[in-house]
């Protein structure tokens, strides 16, 4: 086999994983190789090795005092093969050279007896530096930690004397990731990322109402400098506050305008999952079999992109070695394709899009979104409220559910306002916003020019299994959508 030119972050990302998960149990490339060809003896499209160690730690505030800690390590290997449209696993919490062949006996089954076929394990793969390898669990010692939440929980409470309880809590984590693959691909990642959040309670004339707030990223604890924290108490402390003023939400059907930036977990639930491969392949998306075809209004665009510096969804490659990317999904209205994972792309003959994730080694991975965002439209956001002479305007939104299978959503909006007149007239609780993923796409008449992102902390759940993603969207006007109220 030819050398190749290696990168030198890619190298060192190897050595650094290697040292750290193979090194350890006397592991090497030529033992890696001997496992992946044994895998093989029994007729394999395809296997692999994934090898994880991760560190977390979460504290926790309340009431003035440091209520929680957690600290905790995952190790393991996980060990794949694939044959046609199906899949074999084995794991386990123990990387030692017999666990590895024991795995790897166990998966063997699922092969048609015929022909072996295995590849040296040598090449490294693609590296890219989204983000610094620098891990956050280390980056401050215990004091300064539970310091940090003491000086955000008072930001809270000096906002308004209404505040009455906050709850505030931090969480690190640093992932080490080593993938083999059967081509000969050998990829690793470090990946950091931390987040803060914040619930404040706020009580006048008996009545009680809360608000929330945070942010995160791929960095590490000195991103939540002083000012970030207090712009992130202001949120959550003004949140609660509107509430208490806030009126019994109308229903109906009735014209919605969405605000930017977190609002697009709609679009993230409502359509994104749909634009997923598997769900595409077993023809069970609202979006089956639309390639090519009209699926949104003209003028939206909707992209799934794992390359954006330190966002929270973004990979520098995913959990089976392919480079992350930016996927046009729809444009201008029109559906181009779907995301996918190695298993689905194989089988749907369309190339992977790098959006093959698992929560850990012990998870098969699968077609998941990394950070999903329509793109912004011609409109000021001001034009677009302007417009609107009865309706509901949702900045923000809590909870919600979809049904793959027929695109239908519930999602429920924890900041919401009534529109008369061009105007936001006063703030309302209880809306819920009711409809159709494809179908709401169609009754977009005015995308935004303000498109933003979340403030990161978004985690997505499918099949039993979380991982961490980013949405993002402009302003949008919809028209036509069934609003749940509380009058």
């Amino acid at each position: 086999m030819t050398d190749l030119a290696v990168p030198p972050v890619s190298e060192s990302l190897v050595a650094e994983a290697s040292a750290l998960l193979l090194a350890p149990a006397g592991l090497s490339p030529a033992r890696l190789s001997q496992v992946i060809a044994s895998i093989h003896q029994r007729d394999v499209d395809f296997a692999d090795l994934y090898f994880q160690h991760a560190r977390f730690e979460s504290w926790s505030l309340e009431e003035g005092i440091v209520k929680a800690g957690s600290f905790s390590i995952d190790r393991g290997v996980g060990v794949r093969a694939v044959s046609g449209d199906r899949q074999a696993y084995a794991y386990s919490d123990d990387i030692t050279p017999a666990a590895l062949d024991e795995a790897a006996a166990a998966v063997r089954a699922i092969g048609r007896q015929g022909q072996s076929a295995s590849a040296p394990v040598s090449r490294r793969g693609p590296a890219r530096t989204l983000y610094r390898g620098d891990d956050p669990v280390a980056s401050l010692d215990e004091s300064a930690k539970v310091a940090l939440l003491e000086r955000f929980e008072k930001m809270a409470r000096a906002r308004d004397p209404r505040v009455v309880q906050v709850m505030a809590s931090i969480a690190g984590e640093q992932e080490t990731v080593l993938i083999v693959r059967s081509d000969g691909e050998i990829v690793a990642d470090v990946r950091p990322l931390v987040r803060v959040s914040i619930t404040v309670i706020v009580e006048e004339n008996g009545r009680r109402e809360q608000g929330h707030a945070g942010g995160g990223g791929r960095f590490g604890y000195a991103h939540f400098d002083d000012a970030r924290l207090d712009e992130y108490a202001k949120h959550a402390v003004d949140g609660a506050l509107l509430n208490l003023s806030a009126r019994d939400a109308p229903a109906g059907p009735m014209t919605v305008v969405l605000g930017p930036g977190w609002p697009g977990i709609l679009l993230h639930e409502a359509i994104g999952h749909g634009l997923e491969g598997d769900f595409n392949r077993k023809g069970t998306s609202a979006f089956s079999g639309r390639v090519g075809k009209r699926v949104a209004a003209k003028g939206i665009t909707v992209i799934d992109d794992g390359t954006i510096a330190q966002r929270r969804g973004s990979l520098n490659v995913d959990d089976e070695g392919h480079a992350t990317r930016r996927t046009v999904l729809i444009e201008d209205g029109v559906l181009t394709g779907y995301m996918q994972d190695r298993l689905n792309a194989a089988l749907m003959k369309v190339a992977p899009t790098g959006n093959g994730r698992r929560e850990s080694f012990a998870h098969l991975p699968m077609p998941r979104m990394t950070n999903t965002i329509m793109l912004a439209g011609a409109h000021d956001p001001a034009e677009i409220l302007a417009s609107v002479d009865d309706g509901l305007y949702a900045a923000n939104f809590g909870g919600g559910q979809v049904d793959i299978t027929s695109g239908k959503f519930v999602f429920s909006a924890s900041e919401a306002w009534k529109v008369e007149n061009g105007k936001l007239a006063y703030p309302v609780k209880g809306a819920t916003l009711i409809g159709n993923g494809p179908d709401a796409l169609t009754h977009v008449t005015m995308v935004g020019n303000d498109m933003a992102m979340d403030t990161g902390v978004g985690t997505c759940g499918k099949d039993g299994q979380s991982v961490p993603v980013g949405v993002g969207q402009p302003t949008l006007r919809i028209e036509k959508m069934t609003v749940g109220g509380t009058r």
